[in-house]
Protein backbone atom coordinates (compact mmCIF):
# COMPACT_ATOMS: atom_id res chain seq x y z
CA UNK A 1 0.00 0.00 0.00
CA UNK A 2 1.03 3.61 -0.52
CA UNK A 3 2.84 5.77 2.04
CA UNK A 4 -0.23 8.03 2.01
CA UNK A 5 -2.42 5.10 3.06
CA UNK A 6 -0.11 4.25 5.94
CA UNK A 7 -0.11 7.84 7.24
CA UNK A 8 -3.90 8.06 7.04
CA UNK A 9 -4.21 4.69 8.76
CA UNK A 10 -2.01 5.92 11.62
CA UNK A 11 -4.19 9.01 11.98
CA UNK A 12 -7.30 6.84 11.97
CA UNK A 13 -5.81 4.64 14.68
CA UNK A 14 -5.17 7.71 16.82
CA UNK A 15 -8.75 8.85 16.38
CA UNK A 16 -9.91 5.35 17.30
CA UNK A 17 -7.96 5.38 20.55
CA UNK A 18 -9.43 8.77 21.46
CA UNK A 19 -12.96 7.62 20.69
CA UNK A 20 -12.61 4.45 22.71
CA UNK A 21 -11.86 6.34 25.92
CA UNK A 22 -15.62 6.87 26.01
CA UNK A 23 -16.46 3.19 25.45
CA UNK A 24 -17.28 2.54 29.11
CA UNK A 25 -20.05 5.12 28.98
CA UNK A 26 -22.31 3.54 26.38
CA UNK A 27 -22.82 0.89 23.73
CA UNK A 28 -25.22 2.89 21.54
CA UNK A 29 -25.56 0.93 18.30
CA UNK A 30 -24.95 -2.33 16.45
CA UNK A 31 -21.33 -3.29 17.24
CA UNK A 32 -20.69 -0.56 19.76
CA UNK A 33 -19.51 3.08 19.95
CA UNK A 34 -17.91 3.10 16.48
CA UNK A 35 -19.93 0.27 15.00
CA UNK A 36 -16.87 -1.96 14.63
CA UNK A 37 -17.12 -4.38 17.57
CA UNK A 38 -14.13 -2.89 19.43
CA UNK A 39 -14.00 -2.05 23.15
CA UNK A 40 -10.29 -1.86 24.00
CA UNK A 41 -10.77 -0.13 27.34
CA UNK A 42 -12.97 -2.94 28.66
CA UNK A 43 -11.82 -6.06 30.57
CA UNK A 44 -14.69 -8.57 30.55
CA UNK A 45 -14.08 -12.11 31.83
CA UNK A 46 -12.49 -14.77 29.66
CA UNK A 47 -14.18 -17.63 31.51
CA UNK A 48 -17.93 -17.51 32.11
CA UNK A 49 -21.04 -19.64 31.98
CA UNK A 50 -24.40 -20.40 33.55
CA UNK A 51 -22.77 -20.63 37.00
CA UNK A 52 -19.44 -18.85 36.48
CA UNK A 53 -18.76 -15.11 36.65
CA UNK A 54 -22.50 -14.54 36.15
CA UNK A 55 -23.83 -11.30 37.65
CA UNK A 56 -27.36 -11.84 36.41
CA UNK A 57 -29.46 -13.64 33.81
CA UNK A 58 -32.81 -12.28 32.67
CA UNK A 59 -35.31 -14.29 30.66
CA UNK A 60 -36.60 -12.42 27.63
CA UNK A 61 -40.01 -12.67 25.97
CA UNK A 62 -40.49 -13.24 22.26
CA UNK A 63 -38.00 -14.00 19.50
CA UNK A 64 -35.44 -11.46 18.30
CA UNK A 65 -31.89 -11.42 16.97
CA UNK A 66 -31.35 -7.69 17.56
CA UNK A 67 -28.30 -6.87 19.69
CA UNK A 68 -28.46 -5.02 23.03
CA UNK A 69 -27.63 -1.31 23.24
CA UNK A 70 -26.67 0.30 26.55
CA UNK A 71 -26.47 3.78 28.11
CA UNK A 72 -27.01 5.42 31.51
CA UNK A 73 -27.49 2.17 33.37
CA UNK A 74 -30.11 0.75 31.00
CA UNK A 75 -29.96 -2.06 28.46
CA UNK A 76 -32.39 -1.69 25.55
CA UNK A 77 -33.58 -4.54 23.35
CA UNK A 78 -36.32 -5.06 20.78
CA UNK A 79 -38.41 -8.19 20.49
CA UNK A 80 -41.33 -9.67 18.60
CA UNK A 81 -44.01 -11.75 20.28
CA UNK A 82 -45.27 -14.19 17.65
CA UNK A 83 -48.69 -15.81 17.48
CA UNK A 84 -47.59 -19.21 16.22
CA UNK A 85 -49.82 -20.96 13.64
CA UNK A 86 -50.57 -24.66 13.53
CA UNK A 87 -48.93 -26.57 10.67
CA UNK A 88 -52.14 -26.38 8.65
CA UNK A 89 -52.43 -22.65 9.31
CA UNK A 90 -48.77 -22.20 8.39
CA UNK A 91 -49.26 -23.89 5.03
CA UNK A 92 -52.32 -21.75 4.33
CA UNK A 93 -50.52 -18.54 5.30
CA UNK A 94 -47.51 -19.38 3.11
CA UNK A 95 -49.76 -20.14 0.15
CA UNK A 96 -51.09 -16.59 0.41
CA UNK A 97 -47.57 -15.16 0.00
CA UNK A 98 -45.57 -14.67 -3.19
CA UNK A 99 -43.13 -17.41 -2.22
CA UNK A 100 -42.58 -20.49 -4.32
CA UNK A 101 -43.89 -23.65 -2.65
CA UNK A 102 -40.42 -25.15 -3.03
CA UNK A 103 -39.14 -22.64 -0.48
CA UNK A 104 -41.78 -23.31 2.18
CA UNK A 105 -39.47 -25.57 4.20
CA UNK A 106 -36.98 -22.73 4.66
CA UNK A 107 -39.59 -20.18 5.74
CA UNK A 108 -41.35 -19.25 8.97
CA UNK A 109 -44.50 -17.19 9.34
CA UNK A 110 -46.62 -15.93 12.22
CA UNK A 111 -50.36 -15.26 12.40
CA UNK A 112 -49.56 -11.95 14.10
CA UNK A 113 -46.64 -10.23 15.83
CA UNK A 114 -46.42 -7.76 18.68
CA UNK A 115 -43.37 -5.50 18.37
CA UNK A 116 -41.95 -4.34 21.69
CA UNK A 117 -39.05 -2.45 23.22
CA UNK A 118 -37.58 -3.83 26.46
CA UNK A 119 -35.86 -1.73 29.13
CA UNK A 120 -33.57 -3.70 31.46
CA UNK A 121 -31.67 -2.38 34.48
CA UNK A 122 -27.92 -2.80 33.86
CA UNK A 123 -27.05 -3.27 37.55
CA UNK A 124 -29.70 -5.82 38.55
CA UNK A 125 -30.97 -7.28 35.28
CA UNK A 126 -34.53 -6.43 36.29
CA UNK A 127 -36.97 -5.81 33.44
CA UNK A 128 -37.96 -2.21 34.10
CA UNK A 129 -40.44 -1.62 31.29
CA UNK A 130 -42.03 -3.29 28.28
CA UNK A 131 -43.02 -0.71 25.68
CA UNK A 132 -45.67 -1.75 23.17
CA UNK A 133 -44.90 -0.38 19.72
CA UNK A 134 -47.18 -2.07 17.20
CA UNK A 135 -49.25 -5.16 16.49
CA UNK A 136 -48.99 -6.52 12.95
CA UNK A 137 -51.65 -8.90 11.65
CA UNK A 138 -50.63 -11.44 8.98
CA UNK A 139 -46.98 -10.39 8.65
CA UNK A 140 -44.87 -11.55 5.71
CA UNK A 141 -42.96 -14.81 5.80
CA UNK A 142 -39.34 -14.71 6.94
CA UNK A 143 -36.45 -17.14 6.67
CA UNK A 144 -36.61 -19.81 9.35
CA UNK A 145 -33.27 -18.62 10.76
CA UNK A 146 -34.36 -14.95 10.93
CA UNK A 147 -36.64 -13.09 13.34
CA UNK A 148 -39.17 -10.28 13.01
CA UNK A 149 -36.95 -8.13 15.26
CA UNK A 150 -33.41 -8.51 13.90
CA UNK A 151 -32.32 -4.86 13.36
CA UNK A 152 -30.51 -3.40 16.40
CA UNK A 153 -31.83 -0.14 17.96
CA UNK A 154 -29.80 3.09 18.06
CA UNK A 155 -29.41 5.32 21.13
CA UNK A 156 -29.06 9.04 20.50
CA UNK A 157 -29.40 11.80 23.08
CA UNK A 158 -32.71 11.26 24.91
CA UNK A 159 -34.18 8.78 22.43
CA UNK A 160 -33.97 5.20 21.26
CA UNK A 161 -34.70 4.49 17.59
CA UNK A 162 -36.21 1.11 16.76
CA UNK A 163 -36.44 -0.19 13.22
CA UNK A 164 -38.34 -3.32 12.19
CA UNK A 165 -38.01 -2.91 8.44
CA UNK A 166 -41.34 -2.89 6.66
CA UNK A 167 -43.21 -3.26 9.97
CA UNK A 168 -42.31 0.15 11.33
CA UNK A 169 -39.70 2.64 12.51
CA UNK A 170 -40.12 4.28 15.93
CA UNK A 171 -38.58 7.10 17.95
CA UNK A 172 -39.08 6.50 21.69
CA UNK A 173 -38.13 8.69 24.66
CA UNK A 174 -35.69 6.94 26.98
CA UNK A 175 -37.08 8.40 30.19
CA UNK A 176 -40.81 7.69 29.81
CA UNK A 177 -40.98 5.18 26.94
CA UNK A 178 -43.39 7.40 25.01
CA UNK A 179 -43.44 7.06 21.23
CA UNK A 180 -42.48 10.44 19.75
CA UNK A 181 -43.10 9.42 16.15
CA UNK A 182 -43.45 6.36 13.98
CA UNK A 183 -43.19 5.68 10.26
CA UNK A 184 -44.01 2.73 8.06
CA UNK A 185 -41.82 2.31 4.99
CA UNK A 186 -43.20 -0.72 3.13
CA UNK A 187 -40.64 -3.07 1.63
CA UNK A 188 -40.60 -6.65 0.41
CA UNK A 189 -37.69 -8.06 2.40
CA UNK A 190 -38.02 -11.58 1.06
CA UNK A 191 -36.73 -13.27 4.22
CA UNK A 192 -37.46 -10.63 6.85
CA UNK A 193 -35.85 -7.38 8.08
CA UNK A 194 -32.14 -7.14 8.89
CA UNK A 195 -30.53 -3.73 8.30
CA UNK A 196 -30.01 -1.68 11.48
CA UNK A 197 -30.51 2.11 11.62
CA UNK A 198 -27.92 4.74 12.50
CA UNK A 199 -28.33 8.38 13.51
CA UNK A 200 -25.88 11.01 12.25
CA UNK A 201 -26.15 14.81 12.37
CA UNK A 202 -29.84 14.70 13.22
CA UNK A 203 -30.67 12.20 10.47
CA UNK A 204 -31.92 8.65 10.90
CA UNK A 205 -30.28 6.78 8.03
CA UNK A 206 -31.79 3.60 6.64
CA UNK A 207 -30.73 1.16 3.94
CA UNK A 208 -33.91 -0.12 2.30
CA UNK A 209 -32.76 -2.87 -0.06
CA UNK A 210 -35.80 -5.04 -0.75
CA UNK A 211 -36.89 -7.34 -3.54
CA UNK A 212 -39.31 -4.76 -4.92
CA UNK A 213 -37.19 -1.64 -4.49
CA UNK A 214 -33.66 -0.72 -3.38
CA UNK A 215 -32.90 2.71 -1.93
CA UNK A 216 -31.27 4.64 0.91
CA UNK A 217 -33.19 7.26 2.87
CA UNK A 218 -32.70 9.84 5.62
CA UNK A 219 -35.43 10.77 8.09
CA UNK A 220 -35.41 13.77 10.39
CA UNK A 221 -34.50 12.17 13.73
CA UNK A 222 -36.71 14.66 15.60
CA UNK A 223 -39.87 14.34 13.48
CA UNK A 224 -39.56 11.27 11.24
CA UNK A 225 -40.05 13.42 8.15
CA UNK A 226 -38.26 12.19 5.01
CA UNK A 227 -35.30 14.46 4.19
CA UNK A 228 -33.96 12.65 1.13
CA UNK A 229 -34.27 9.35 -0.73
CA UNK A 230 -31.79 7.99 -3.28
CA UNK A 231 -32.34 4.90 -5.41
CA UNK A 232 -29.59 2.31 -5.68
CA UNK A 233 -27.64 1.83 -8.94
CA UNK A 234 -29.18 -0.40 -11.65
CA UNK A 235 -28.57 -4.12 -11.15
CA UNK A 236 -28.33 -7.07 -13.49
CA UNK A 237 -30.36 -9.82 -11.84
CA UNK A 238 -33.09 -12.23 -12.97
CA UNK A 239 -35.29 -11.41 -9.95
CA UNK A 240 -35.64 -9.17 -6.95
CA UNK A 241 -34.35 -12.02 -4.79
CA UNK A 242 -30.84 -11.25 -6.05
CA UNK A 243 -31.23 -7.49 -5.51
CA UNK A 244 -32.13 -7.53 -1.81
CA UNK A 245 -29.61 -6.87 0.99
CA UNK A 246 -29.52 -6.37 4.76
CA UNK A 247 -26.43 -4.27 5.52
CA UNK A 248 -26.02 -1.51 8.12
CA UNK A 249 -24.47 1.79 6.92
CA UNK A 250 -21.17 3.28 8.09
CA UNK A 251 -20.15 6.95 8.28
CA UNK A 252 -16.55 7.82 7.36
CA UNK A 253 -14.48 10.92 6.59
CA UNK A 254 -11.91 10.47 3.83
CA UNK A 255 -8.52 12.18 3.50
CA UNK A 256 -10.15 14.84 1.29
CA UNK A 257 -12.45 15.85 4.14
CA UNK A 258 -15.62 14.41 2.61
CA UNK A 259 -18.03 12.91 5.12
CA UNK A 260 -19.36 9.76 3.50
CA UNK A 261 -22.25 7.41 4.14
CA UNK A 262 -21.05 3.97 3.01
CA UNK A 263 -23.94 1.72 2.05
CA UNK A 264 -23.08 -1.81 1.01
CA UNK A 265 -25.69 -3.60 -1.12
CA UNK A 266 -26.16 -6.26 -3.74
CA UNK A 267 -23.69 -5.87 -6.63
CA UNK A 268 -22.66 -2.35 -5.57
CA UNK A 269 -20.94 -0.62 -2.68
CA UNK A 270 -21.98 3.04 -2.82
CA UNK A 271 -20.84 6.17 -1.00
CA UNK A 272 -23.36 8.99 -0.46
CA UNK A 273 -23.35 12.47 1.00
CA UNK A 274 -25.17 11.88 4.29
CA UNK A 275 -26.61 15.41 4.21
CA UNK A 276 -28.11 15.31 0.72
CA UNK A 277 -28.13 11.72 -0.53
CA UNK A 278 -25.93 12.69 -3.48
CA UNK A 279 -23.68 9.87 -4.66
CA UNK A 280 -19.90 10.31 -4.27
CA UNK A 281 -18.69 7.03 -5.77
CA UNK A 282 -19.67 3.45 -6.46
CA UNK A 283 -17.85 0.16 -7.01
CA UNK A 284 -19.27 -2.94 -8.72
CA UNK A 285 -18.38 -6.03 -6.68
CA UNK A 286 -20.12 -8.65 -8.83
CA UNK A 287 -23.21 -10.79 -8.37
CA UNK A 288 -23.20 -10.91 -4.58
CA UNK A 289 -26.61 -10.37 -2.93
CA UNK A 290 -28.39 -10.63 0.46
CA UNK A 291 -25.38 -8.89 1.97
CA UNK A 292 -25.42 -8.75 5.78
CA UNK A 293 -21.91 -8.03 7.21
CA UNK A 294 -21.26 -4.42 8.22
CA UNK A 295 -18.12 -2.92 6.59
CA UNK A 296 -15.06 -1.79 8.57
CA UNK A 297 -12.55 0.97 7.80
CA UNK A 298 -8.85 1.70 8.07
CA UNK A 299 -7.86 5.15 6.90
CA UNK A 300 -9.01 5.64 3.31
CA UNK A 301 -9.85 1.97 2.77
CA UNK A 302 -13.14 0.18 3.42
CA UNK A 303 -13.27 -3.60 3.82
CA UNK A 304 -16.50 -5.45 3.07
CA UNK A 305 -17.91 -8.92 2.36
CA UNK A 306 -19.95 -9.40 -0.81
CA UNK A 307 -22.75 -11.73 0.30
CA UNK A 308 -24.33 -14.85 -1.09
CA UNK A 309 -23.27 -16.24 -4.48
CA UNK A 310 -19.97 -14.39 -4.15
CA UNK A 311 -18.46 -14.58 -0.63
CA UNK A 312 -15.45 -12.40 -1.18
CA UNK A 313 -13.68 -9.88 1.02
CA UNK A 314 -12.87 -6.61 -0.76
CA UNK A 315 -10.59 -3.69 0.06
CA UNK A 316 -11.55 -0.45 -1.73
CA UNK A 317 -10.19 3.09 -1.37
CA UNK A 318 -12.89 5.63 -0.50
CA UNK A 319 -11.22 8.75 -1.94
CA UNK A 320 -12.64 8.38 -5.46
CA UNK A 321 -15.40 9.94 -7.55
CA UNK A 322 -17.91 8.23 -9.84
CA UNK A 323 -17.56 4.57 -10.83
CA UNK A 324 -14.25 3.47 -9.26
CA UNK A 325 -14.58 -0.23 -10.10
CA UNK A 326 -11.44 -0.23 -12.24
CA UNK A 327 -9.34 2.21 -10.24
CA UNK A 328 -9.84 1.93 -6.46
CA UNK A 329 -9.99 -1.81 -5.66
CA UNK A 330 -6.91 -2.65 -3.58
CA UNK A 331 -7.46 -6.41 -3.41
CA UNK A 332 -10.04 -9.18 -3.13
CA UNK A 333 -9.94 -12.48 -1.22
CA UNK A 334 -12.25 -15.39 -1.85
CA UNK A 335 -11.90 -17.99 0.92
CA UNK A 336 -13.30 -18.15 4.44
CA UNK A 337 -15.57 -15.12 4.04
CA UNK A 338 -18.89 -14.98 5.97
CA UNK A 339 -22.31 -14.08 4.64
CA UNK A 340 -23.68 -13.01 8.05
CA UNK A 341 -20.99 -12.17 10.59
CA UNK A 342 -19.15 -8.83 10.22
CA UNK A 343 -15.37 -8.49 10.08
CA UNK A 344 -13.33 -6.92 12.87
CA UNK A 345 -10.21 -4.83 12.15
CA UNK A 346 -7.66 -4.11 14.85
CA UNK A 347 -3.94 -3.39 15.09
CA UNK A 348 -3.20 -4.14 11.45
CA UNK A 349 -5.20 -7.37 11.14
CA UNK A 350 -8.72 -8.30 9.98
CA UNK A 351 -10.54 -11.04 11.93
CA UNK A 352 -13.68 -12.82 10.81
CA UNK A 353 -15.52 -16.12 11.08
CA UNK A 354 -17.43 -17.78 8.26
CA UNK A 355 -20.90 -19.29 8.48
CA UNK A 356 -19.51 -22.76 9.27
CA UNK A 357 -17.25 -21.82 12.14
CA UNK A 358 -13.85 -21.28 10.53
CA UNK A 359 -12.15 -18.16 11.90
CA UNK A 360 -9.62 -16.36 9.70
CA UNK A 361 -7.15 -13.52 9.98
CA UNK A 362 -6.22 -11.38 6.96
CA UNK A 363 -3.51 -8.81 6.29
CA UNK A 364 -5.39 -5.57 5.40
CA UNK A 365 -2.55 -4.34 3.17
CA UNK A 366 -2.37 -7.40 0.90
CA UNK A 367 -5.43 -9.56 1.55
CA UNK A 368 -3.16 -12.50 2.40
CA UNK A 369 -4.39 -15.05 4.94
CA UNK A 370 -2.40 -14.88 8.17
CA UNK A 371 -4.10 -17.85 9.85
CA UNK A 372 -7.20 -20.03 9.90
CA UNK A 373 -8.70 -21.87 12.86
CA UNK A 374 -11.74 -24.13 13.03
CA UNK A 375 -13.98 -23.15 15.94
CA UNK A 376 -17.03 -25.24 15.07
CA UNK A 377 -20.74 -24.58 14.91
CA UNK A 378 -22.78 -22.11 12.84
CA UNK A 379 -22.19 -18.37 13.08
CA UNK A 380 -24.32 -15.25 12.55
CA UNK A 381 -23.15 -13.08 15.46
CA UNK A 382 -20.33 -10.62 14.80
CA UNK A 383 -17.10 -10.82 16.82
CA UNK A 384 -16.14 -8.57 19.73
CA UNK A 385 -12.68 -7.36 20.73
CA UNK A 386 -12.41 -6.46 24.41
CA UNK A 387 -9.60 -6.58 26.95
CA UNK A 388 -7.15 -7.86 24.35
CA UNK A 389 -9.29 -10.86 23.49
CA UNK A 390 -11.60 -11.83 20.64
CA UNK A 391 -15.07 -13.21 21.43
CA UNK A 392 -16.97 -15.32 18.88
CA UNK A 393 -20.48 -16.66 19.69
CA UNK A 394 -22.21 -19.38 17.66
CA UNK A 395 -25.71 -20.77 17.15
CA UNK A 396 -24.96 -23.60 19.58
CA UNK A 397 -24.44 -21.17 22.48
CA UNK A 398 -20.66 -21.49 22.56
CA UNK A 399 -18.48 -18.41 23.00
CA UNK A 400 -14.89 -18.91 21.86
CA UNK A 401 -12.27 -16.58 23.34
CA UNK A 402 -9.08 -16.05 21.34
CA UNK A 403 -5.93 -14.05 21.80
CA UNK A 404 -5.14 -11.51 19.08
CA UNK A 405 -2.28 -11.20 16.62
CA UNK A 406 -0.49 -13.38 14.11
CA UNK A 407 -0.07 -16.14 16.71
CA UNK A 408 -3.64 -16.06 18.03
CA UNK A 409 -4.91 -19.07 19.95
CA UNK A 410 -8.24 -20.29 21.31
CA UNK A 411 -7.79 -20.01 25.07
CA UNK A 412 -11.32 -20.68 26.30
CA UNK A 413 -14.65 -22.10 25.13
CA UNK A 414 -17.68 -21.10 27.20
CA UNK A 415 -21.11 -22.74 26.95
CA UNK A 416 -24.46 -20.99 27.43
CA UNK A 417 -27.95 -22.49 27.40
CA UNK A 418 -29.29 -20.96 24.21
CA UNK A 419 -28.68 -19.89 20.66
CA UNK A 420 -26.47 -16.87 19.97
CA UNK A 421 -27.45 -14.79 16.95
CA UNK A 422 -27.11 -11.28 18.43
CA UNK A 423 -23.71 -9.62 18.74
CA UNK A 424 -22.29 -9.11 22.27
CA UNK A 425 -21.48 -5.86 24.04
CA UNK A 426 -18.73 -4.88 26.49
CA UNK A 427 -19.29 -2.04 28.94
CA UNK A 428 -18.04 -1.27 32.48
CA UNK A 429 -15.80 -4.36 32.25
CA UNK A 430 -18.88 -6.53 31.84
CA UNK A 431 -19.80 -8.77 28.93
CA UNK A 432 -23.45 -8.57 27.83
CA UNK A 433 -24.68 -11.51 25.76
CA UNK A 434 -28.14 -12.07 24.32
CA UNK A 435 -29.29 -15.57 23.44
CA UNK A 436 -32.60 -16.65 21.96
CA UNK A 437 -34.13 -16.81 25.43
CA UNK A 438 -32.14 -14.68 27.87
CA UNK A 439 -29.86 -11.70 28.47
CA UNK A 440 -26.65 -12.27 30.48
CA UNK A 441 -24.20 -10.04 32.33
CA UNK A 442 -20.80 -11.59 33.07
CA UNK A 443 -17.90 -9.98 34.94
Amino acid sequence: MSKCFVLVAIAASAMLSFSLTFASESWPQFRGPRGDGIAIEQSPPVEFGEDQNLTWKTDLPGKAWSSPVIANGVVWLTTAIERIPTEEEREALLKNTKNDAKKFKTLAIAKAIELKLLKVDFESGRLLQTIDLMTVDTPDAIHATNSYASPTPFLNDDHVYCHFGTYGTFCVTRDSGAVVWQRTLPLEHGVGPGSSPIVHDGRLLLIQDGMDRQYVTALDAATGETLWTTDRPPMEAPSGDQKKAYCTPVVATDSNGRQQLLCMGSQWMVSYNASTGEEFWRVFHGKGFSVVPRPVLLGDVVFFATGFASRELWAVRIDGVGDVSSTHVEWTAGKGVPTKSSPLLHDGLIYLVDDNGVASCFDPETGDVVWKKRLGGKFSSSPLLAGGHLYFGNHEGEVFVLTTGEDAEVIQTNQLNGQIMASPAAIENALIVRTDSALYRFE
